[in-house]
């Protein structure tokens, strides 16, 4: 076993000889260091000091004086310049001393070849090797490879070196450390490395190899060289040499065997020793300390470059082989027993060694959630920091993304960023990337997992230190959480621009593999196993697409307990979390983007703010792709289900949902509620511009499909599917199941056909989309011609674009009229879904109308108009929706009333009359002129009463007069129009200015007026209100209408007995010079209706006498 194991990586001892003069140096010099102690004889009575070794040429000078480096002529002056007087007496202290020189030019030429000759004989002697045998004897009886090696063949030693870190025995433990110490000086004494590596050190011209051409110093270099060659050769470089496979584990070697004292690595001594008294001047050597200090410096500022680039290689040594790392491989060494992590035998042994290999052995162990000693895991830490801080330790990625690196990312190697450079090409913000490129960064992300601790991501540590500080202090330095708490904060004030895109450029790579979640892994990995057949931490499948076990899982997360195969509650928790989170960044959803990516270009290539490509997709959904369509769409429903995923929005909701929505925010689990309540308090004064746009854009979205309204869905899918089949847009499905619940209303079924449950929902749905034109496509597309032209500033909504369509009605076009006019007939059948009303009238209907069916809402309104508690503002706009009932076909009420008196008195009206045209009034004022004549049915009757009641208070509320009349209203009663509260001023100005009226329509719509208040009083206003006392005490028996209380006051004024108001008085006979001036002006036709309702009057001779004086004087 022992033969084999020495074999692949070269037997050092194959000639290495011990002295007995360096073994007796050794004891002497260090284990026993007092002069007394150096008279000790040996076995033979020999004072071992005598003994000596000079110049090849020479022999063993006479025992009893004792030969010294520092009495050589060629070295004196040397030694007293460089070396500390304690140690003349010791040759190997004086060895040390001189060999650590690190300039060619301290040392002469002369000393240094007595020095390499001096150790050429210490290395070489095997007689002496019996005396390692006493030294080390207990030790040699530990360590079993060492007891079963055959004696005089120099193999003993070569052991010893090979195994000096379990060496406990303190005098075996000095004598093998000076004789590593001796042997690492120089490559030549290195057992068979000139004979395994010649050809590759003459091939890379690493320098000569004879004796004596090179000092000393420069020696380290070769091994250098043979170092850098190596690392060539893995990255791949253009012109690298391969080197022969013997003098590669040759190399391996050396450097797994220098690697727990730095002074063994000859090259990076010389390189680094003044930045090792700079930076790690109280770091003991030994067990690699002095390299990890000096790994933990490379990027300082005040690094020598010759020291980082000497640093950098031995990484990359580190990086091919574990081994290279004393301490990784110490600390590490029963765990990877422990977890198998070196036995793979369908793994070659090179692979197997690689430092990569290693830690994704152990995270896997860790993640599973096994036991790694915390030394270990302590190592693992710096090992994984250090790839994060130096692409150029992985061979694939220097490799692999040499052109990225060259393109875009030259000159940024130091602190990981260039690094996080190539992470920004990968996630597309600069340009394309090889797809080799992408996997190498896949990879390393996976093999540093800084997933699991930011720390390890030096370049994100830095630019993201304040925002923990800030925003995550709570949280325990190092847990995972930190990422997920930065995430938290992404495009909020507490976030800085530098940690944002170094946050983002992590989070795309660890999005694309879910394992890199550390939570989410630890809480999903069985739900993982069962649901989306995952395999291993460490293990990963070509053929499964970038996010595609994490698309399973939320698409399992959102399962209904009918629908089965759920998630586990903490799993939800987390899935839940992460998608919140990826919610910000469309590329942090590797399906959404792997699929959208066309479209992302066709569509979104503008939107570059947060959460803006998401909403352009959404905005465009008609327009994608199949496969992106789908997508987009699957996210969308979910958004409808939870739309806490939506983290911008909740942010910029945030006020809105702590006054009106926290019960909803605060539910675990969502089910549509809280959009619901947005944007029931859309209008709020919590509401901010940022939340209004993000609610209104997810009603906009919503209405492309049905599906997109969670509660609709889920309320309305069975009605849905047995009522309007192959429907999808959800403005349709709205129709549809309108349209059916309203025809089976009309028609008074017994059974509706649309489930209580979906009419219920129904109702939220038609009232949400009566708020914005934009979520009624139809009405929207038609009027959009019209709104540029007369609402161009006018907000979207609260309904007002809709309003002032409304209000501009007769210049708007025929497209845009018909779909405006069909609207105000479902809003006049169903008050509730005129937004405008509900919302201005909100206060008054709670105080007048609670006990109100919807469908009476506007009625109870009217009824409450001219109470002294009504809202100015709820009063003028029920004054606008009586203008608008002014034509029949919007007043459910009066055509009801007056089924069968419409074709029977105005049918010439009706037959001049289109298919969604206005008559503007013409039918109600036929009406008012049978009312007038007393030939309306009861019903009838008693609605146009109502209707002349409320336009003899307010002009507006006669289409006709408004047609006919604005010219004159402006010449002659300008103040009277302009007055805020009309109660029949503007007619009355017209009654008195009758005279003056040039335009022949006006004058008739006057001479109606008057028809009209003779038959009723109540149709006069100003009358009205001056005789309501003498009303009340003269004619309180008589019931109005038929102008029976007209008659009665006409009598009283006769009557000399009977003392009527004064205001009274006056108006009477105001309305008699008024009767006089129609019988003057108005048409015959006019003027024998006027006169027939005269000569019917009780009061007709007075009135006559009246009006033949006023006719007389005129």
């Amino acid at each position: 076993m022992r033969r084999q194991a020495l074999d692949p990586v070269m037997k050092m001892a194959d000639c290495i000889r011990v002295p007995l003069l360096l073994l007796l140096m050794c004891i002497f010099s260090c284990v026993h260091p007092s002069g007394a102690e150096n008279n000790k004889l040996n076995a033979n009575g020999e004072n071992p000091v005598n003994l000596l070794v000079g110049p090849p040429q020479a022999a063993v000078i006479p025992r009893s004086t004792g030969w010294k480096l520092a009495e050589e002529a060629v070295c004196r002056d040397d030694l007293t310049r460089l070396c500390p007087k304690n140690s003349w007496n010791n040759n190997l202290s004086v060895l040390e001393c001189l060999q650590d020189k690190k300039e060619e030019t301290e040392i002469s030429t002369e000393c240094n070849h007595l020095l390499w000759n001096y150790k050429l004989n210490l290395t070489t002697d095997p007689k002496f090797e019996s005396v390692a045998v006493e030294v080390c004897k207990s030790t040699i009886a530990e360590i079993k490879e060492c007891a079963s090696e055959e004696l005089g063949k120099g193999y003993l030693v070569s052991c010893l070196v090979d195994h000096r870190g379990n060496i406990s025995d303190y005098q075996c433990n000095q004598y093998i450390h000076k004789m590593t110490s001796i042997i690492f000086s120089d490559y030549r004494l290195i057992c068979g490395f000139m004979d395994k590596c010649r050809e590759d050190i003459n091939t890379l011209h690493c320098g000569s190899i004879s004796t004596g051409e090179k000092d000393i110093h420069s020696q380290g270099e070769v091994i250098a060289c043979l170092e850098k060659g190596l690392v060539r050769e893995a990255e791949q470089q253009p012109g690298a040499h391969a080197i022969k496979d013997e003098c590669k584990k040759s190399i391996m070697r050396v450097a797994e065997l220098s690697s727990d004292d730095f002074h063994l690595d000859r090259y990076l001594y010389f390189s680094c020793r003044d930045d090792r008294e700079r930076f790690c001047e109280n770091t003991l050597a030994g067990e690699g300390r002095v390299y990890k200090c000096l790994f933990n410096h490379k990027f300082e500022e005040a690094m020598t470059e010759r020291c980082r680039e000497a640093l950098t290689t031995r990484q990359k040594l580190i990086a091919q082989d574990y081994k290279v790392s004393y301490s990784l491989a110490k600390a590490c060494k029963s765990d990877l027993r422990k977890y198998r992590c070196s036995v793979d035998t369908n793994m070659p042994r090179a692979r197997e060694a690689r430092l990569s290999y290693l830690l994704l052995c152990l995270e896997s162990a860790v993640h599973r959630g096994r036991v790694v000693s915390g030394e270990c895991q302590g190592e693992m830490m710096d090992y994984r920091r250090m790839l994060m801080e130096d692409f150029s330790l992985s061979p694939e990625i220097v490799l692999h993304c040499r052109s990225e690196i060259e393109s875009h990312c030259s000159g940024l190697h130091r602190k990981g960023r260039t690094l996080h450079c190539l992470m920004n090409v990968g996630r597309g913000d600069a340009g394309a990337i090889d797809p080799n490129c992408q996997r190498a960064l896949q990879t390393l992300i996976q093999e540093a997992d800084p997933g699991a601790d930011y720390r390890i991501d030096r370049a994100l540590n830095e630019a993201c230190e304040s925002v923990i500080q800030t925003a995550c202090k709570h949280i325990r330095n190092g847990d995972p959480m930190i990422l997920s708490c930065l995430m938290e904060h992404l495009y909020t004030e507490k976030m800085v621009e530098d940690c944002e895109h170094r946050l983002l450029e992590l989070q795309y790579f660890i999005a694309r593999d879910w394992k890199l979640d550390p939570i989410l892994y630890k809480k999903c990995q069985s739900d993982a196993s069962r649901l989306c057949h995952t395999r291993g931490w460490n293990e990963t499948s070509e053929m499964m697409p970038p996010g595609a076990i994490f698309s399973c899982l939320y698409r399992h997360a959102y399962r209904t307990v009918e629908q089965g195969r759920r998630l586990s509650r903490d799993c939800k928790v987390e899935v839940q979390r992460i998608l919140h989170q990826r919610a910000l960044d469309v590329k942090l959803d590797p399906e959404l983007q792997r699929r959208c990516m066309t479209d992302l270009g066709k569509w979104c290539s503008e939107k570059t703010e947060a959460g803006q490509e998401l909403e352009c997709l959404q905005d465009h959904l008609e327009d994608l792709v199949m496969d992106c369509r789908d997508v987009v769409g699957n996210l969308t429903e979910l958004e409808s289900e939870d739309i806490q995923i939506e983290a911008l929005l909740m942010r910029a909701c945030e006020p809105v949902i702590q006054s009106h929505c926290h019960e909803m925010a605060d539910n675990q689990i969502d089910t549509g509620d809280l959009m619901e309540c947005l944007v029931q308090n859309k209008h709020e004064k919590e509401m901010n511009e940022k939340c209004l746009v993000g609610v209104t854009h997810f009603q906009l979205v919503q209405i492309k499909d049905f599906r997109f309204s969670y509660k609709f869905k889920t309320a309305c899918k069975e009605d849905v599917l047995k009522l309007c089949p192959n429907i999808k847009k959800k403005v349709d499905v709205v129709i549809c199941l309108s349209t059916t619940v309203r025809n089976d209303t009309l028609q008074d079924v017994k059974e509706q056909r649309v489930s209580v449950k979906c009419r219920k929902q129904l109702r939220v749905e038609e009232v949400e989309m009566s708020e914005d034109i934009r979520l009624d496509p139809e009405l929207y597309d038609s009027c959009q011609p019209d709104i540029k032209r007369l609402c161009p500033n006018i907000n979207y909504g609260n309904a007002q674009v809709i309003e002032c369509l409304k209000e501009n009605k007769r210049q708007l076009t025929q497209r845009c009229h018909q779909r405006i006019f069909k609207l105000q007939e479902v809003e006049m059948v169903d008050p509730e879904l005129d937004y405008q009303l509900m919302r201005v009238c909100k206060h008054m209907i709670r105080r007048f109308c609670t006990e109100s069916e919807g469908k009476n809402m506007l009625q109870c309104l009217k009824q409450n108009k001219n109470s002294e508690l009504m809202d100015p503002k709820c009063k003028q706009m029920i004054t606008k929706r009586q203008i608008t009932q002014n034509t029949v076909t919007l007043n459910p009420l009066l055509r009801k009333a007056c089924k069968a008196d419409i074709p029977k008195f105005c049918q010439s009206i009706l037959n001049k009359a289109t298919a969604d045209t206005e008559l503007e009034g013409q039918v109600i004022s036929c009406l008012k002129l049978k009312y007038a004549d007393q030939r309306l049915s009861p019903d009838c009757e008693d609605q146009i009463r109502v209707i002349l009641q409320e336009s003899a208070l307010d002009y507006r509320l006669d289409p006709q007069l408004q047609i006919h009349c604005t010219q004159e209203i402006s010449r002659l009663c300008p103040e009277e129009a302009a007055a805020q509260e009309q109660t029949g001023q503007v007619e009355e100005c017209l009654k008195v200015n009758l005279l003056k009226i040039k335009q022949e329509g006006c004058k008739k719509e006057v001479l109606n007026m008057l028809k009209e208040s003779k038959a009723d009083i109540f149709v006069d206003p100003v009358l009205h209100t001056a005789c309501a006392l003498d009303i009340k005490h003269h004619c309180a028996a008589i019931p109005p209408g038929r102008g029976r209380q007209m008659s009665c006051l006409m009598e009283a004024l006769q009557d000399k007995r009977v003392r009527l108001q004064p205001e009274c008085k006056k108006r009477l006979q105001d309305r008699i010079d008024m009767w006089s001036y129609a019988a003057k002006v108005a048409p015959a036709e006019g003027f024998s209706d006027l006169a027939m309702q005269v000569m019917t009057s009780p009061s007709k001779n007075y009135i006559l006498t009246m009006i033949g004086r006023e006719l007389k004087d005129r």
